[in-house]
């Protein structure tokens, strides 16, 4: 698996070189789709009071732009963000573009400080020659490292198994088994995502019942 990430990690400074600062610069097809992504995450965030400070673990961060788009929320008061990558480029981009003191950015793979909620977009999509087994392992390891080091829950998505057709390097994720992983193994609290314009789903794992 460490030499999957390795082939990941080049793959993602690669296009941070060709395209910048931009949702291309992370694999997105473009700004709206990411933002959708974002849009989904937080609905982790749901009878969270908007007065009460939180913090925050991004895995896979990237240039920063989780902190951007949270930063911004008038329905959440960002105390403390922890964003992880393992690509040093990646790294450097996130501290050059997030100059805050709130911020801080780690090179691992997987949590290592615990905070209230955990996000991961596009993290787990990209499995380059790994086998979907080997991934699905992986990805399910990873959920348990995200539960271990969240206080209130997190939230991650996948590419849906529901396509007309795949492309080989990509992990395509059925739904209902990661649903069912995090009910079993991880919280009662779990909601599922699968209705917005994108190939992909959102799962919600929440380790309380969200208070309306």
């Amino acid at each position: 698996m460490i030499k999957a990430l390795e082939g990941v990690r080049r793959l993602y400074e690669n296009s941070l070189t060709d395209h910048g600062l931009t949702s291309k610069g992370v694999g997105w097809k473009d700004t709206v789709s990411q933002l959708l992504r974002f849009e989904k995450l937080i609905q982790v965030f749901e009878g969270q009071k908007s007065d009460e400070p939180i913090s925050i673990n991004d895995l896979g961060c990237g240039y920063g732009a989780m902190f951007h788009y949270l930063d911004g929320l008038p329905m959440i008061a960002l105390a403390r963000y922890n964003g992880y990558d393992i690509s040093d480029e990646m790294l450097r981009a996130a501290r050059e573009s997030v100059p805050d003191y709130r911020a801080a950015f780690i090179n691992s793979s997987k949590l290592t400080l615990r905070a209230d909620y955990a996000l991961v977009s596009g993290t787990f999509n990209v499995k380059l020659q790994a086998s979907n087994e080997e991934w699905t392992e992986y990805v399910k390891e990873s959920l348990v490292n995200l539960s271990d080091y969240s206080t209130r829950g997190f939230a991650f998505n996948l590419l849906t198994t529901y396509v007309d057709w795949k492309q080989e390097n990509l992990f395509y994720a059925d739904p209902f088994l990661f649903f069912d992983f995090c009910k079993r193994n991880i919280s009662r609290y779990v909601s599922l995502l699968h209705d917005y314009p994108l190939y992909e789903w959102t799962i919600i794992v929440r380790k309380e019942h969200a208070q309306k």
